[in-house]
């Protein structure tokens, strides 16, 4: 008897008994619904922050200003005024850091013709855009003699240039910050929410010094908010936070022992902690979900060793005409993994529709990969064997004579 002719055999027993099929079916078609549900949403979570991370820019260091104290009481970070431009200008001649781009940033309301909006405002200089990652979808971003001058032009974001304009191209147009006229010399390609959930796109950038002298007020000039700074390298980011340190702290004249009245961060370290995490919580997304494979394969063996005692006789016969053990054998584990292999199939489509509908439902980003369903079909087909062997071991084990006179 050839592998063609047991694995009919094997479809005619399963047809013989569709409903009992169908159940037995049915704990595999949950489960592996449930783990590609469970992965691509874990994926798509995964997908979203590596995105974030992405658009944040490559090897960022952000520098941010110290605590301070007052009548014993200690304030949080950024409670004192301590980093200037001219830090800026410094940290950017360091053999380890390829720019710097200080930052100023506050709340304006932006109008136009008859439409208003309320943005965040950055006041940045040109390097920001490139340590950012911005890209520019219309237009240009300002210069160097812009940030000079102090000149009246603006970059808008793609939010804050959609509640504007409309659908209008506003690069060249007027509109009004603070009640003073600016330029729209660009517009900025959507980069989408931030990780910390701050949509990246709903903002307006001026020249650094336009923000301090026309929009903000600054009573200490030159002082800014943070600074974002680019690292030559990958290698080299412990090594340019290590280099910010020592040149803040000589220029500040902290001496040994004296806090630094600064924070320098690792913004890449902190992303790829976060991306780690979701990595992390896809795959214990996938571990809960593959414990109910688990209950289907146990269900397939309860019902598969039910099928050997009532095909007893059966398999007596069978042995009886000339069909061996190894036969027997393959005949119940071919049955026990088409259960697995068709029960898999339908949980796919049944998880792929259901990760759509919760990406409609709940806007849910979600991704299905084909890794993820050959994984699913192969983990189907490892339970199979697993719990199709025993009951297969115990069919081909029957002894013809006894098989023939089983009730």
């Amino acid at each position: 008897m050839n592998l063609l002719t047991i694995t009919s055999e094997a479809v005619r027993a399963l047809q013989a008994n569709r409903l009992r099929t169908l159940l037995t079916m049915l704990g595999m078609i949950i489960g592996v619904a449930a783990v590609v549900l469970m992965l691509s949403i874990g994926q798509g979570a995964q997908t979203k922050i590596n995105d974030a991370i992405a658009s944040m820019g490559s090897n960022l260091l952000i520098v941010t200003p110290g605590a301070t104290s007052a009548g014993g009481l200690r304030f949080g970070s950024g409670s004192i005024k301590t980093l200037t431009m001219q830090d800026a200008q410094a940290i950017a001649e360091l053999s380890t850091v390829t720019a710097s781009a200080p930052v100023v940033s506050g709340t304006a309301q932006l109008n136009y013709g008859a439409n208003n909006w309320s943005t965040f405002l950055s006041g940045v200089t040109p390097d920001y855009f490139s340590i950012s990652n911005w890209q520019i979808q219309a237009g240009e971003i300002f210069t160097e003699s812009d940030l000079r001058a102090g000149a009246r032009v603006t970059v808008l974001g793609a939010v804050s240039a959609k509640n504007l304009f409309g659908d209008e191209d506003p690069v060249g147009e007027t509109i009004r910050i603070a009640d003073r006229p600016f330029t729209v010399v660009g517009l900025l390609a959507a980069k989408g929410q931030a990780l910390d959930g701050r949509d990246q796109d709903d903002r307006v950038l001026v020249p650094l010094t336009t923000a301090q002298r026309q929009i903000l007020g600054n009573q200490f000039p030159g002082v800014v908010n943070f600074m974002l700074v680019q690292a030559a390298s990958a290698d080299s980011m412990e090594a340019a936070q290590q280099d910010i340190t020592d040149l803040l702290r000589q220029r500040h004249r902290l001496f040994d022992g004296v806090e630094n009245d600064f924070t320098v961060s690792n913004l890449t370290a902190l992303a790829s902690v976060a991306s780690s995490a979701a990595k992390i919580m896809s795959w214990m997304l996938g571990a809960i979900a593959s414990i109910s494979l688990l209950v289907g394969g146990i269900g397939i063996m309860n019902i598969m060793l039910v099928s050997v005692t009532e095909r007893t006789r059966e398999i007596g016969i069978r042995m009886a005409i000339g069909a061996n053990r190894r036969m027997i054998l393959t005949q119940f584990l071919l049955e026990a993994m088409m259960i697995c292999i068709l029960g898999a199939l339908i949980g796919i489509l049944l998880g792929m529709g259901g990760a759509w509908l919760v990406s409609e439902i709940a806007g849910i980003q979600i991704v299905i990969t084909l890794g993820m369903i050959i994984l699913a079909v192969s983990f189907a087909s490892i339970i199979g064997i697993f719990f199709g062997i025993y009951p297969a071991r115990k069919a081909s084990s029957l002894k013809p004579v006894e098989a023939l006179h089983h009730e």
